[in-house]
């Protein structure tokens, strides 16, 4: 079974950061995703996406995230439920966040950001790692590639 989603979007507002009882930095915020279709006036619909991003990728979130900026999310759904006010039971739906990437540039209100940069969490520690390296950046050789050796 696969439980894969991956979104492009704006945050809505900036990013709560909270701290678990153990000292887990949690964030959470809303992303609006706008739908591929557009209603008969022309304008999209918007979908608004819980995202929630764990340790250090949630201080990294609340540090350099803020409301208007754009990010890629990669990430599994998680539901659950809880009982409101009123004895109803109300089911939710959010996104954890595996790879967070910051897709403003310089200028484009992210301080200091020269560029994209992605942030993931890998295996049990959820330990973040910088997944934007080039492994052929400063590499002036050129790679000779036949057509042969395209798999499409």
């Amino acid at each position: 079974m696969i439980n894969k989603v991956v979104l492009i979007g704006r945050l809505g507002a900036d990013p709560e950061l909270r701290y678990t009882q153990q000292g887990t930095a949690v964030a959470s915020f809303n992303i609006a995703v706008n739908r591929r279709t557009k209603k008969q006036d022309g304008s999209r619909e918007t979908d608004w996406i819980t995202i929630v991003a764990w340790q250090q990728q949630a201080e990294l979130c609340a540090q350099y995230l803020k409301k208007g900026s754009q990010i890629a999310v990669e990430g599994r759904i998680q539901t659950g439920s809880y009982e409101n006010k009123d004895g109803q039971r109300v089911r939710t739906f959010e996104v954890v966040a595996e790879n967070v990437q910051f897709l403003d540039r310089a200028g484009d209100g992210e301080q200091g950001s020269s560029g994209p940069r992605s942030f993931q969490s890998q295996g049990q520690d959820n330990t973040n790692r910088s997944s934007n390296k080039d492994p052929f950046a400063n590499n002036d050789k050129v790679i000779d590639i036949s057509d042969d050796d395209l798999p499409f």
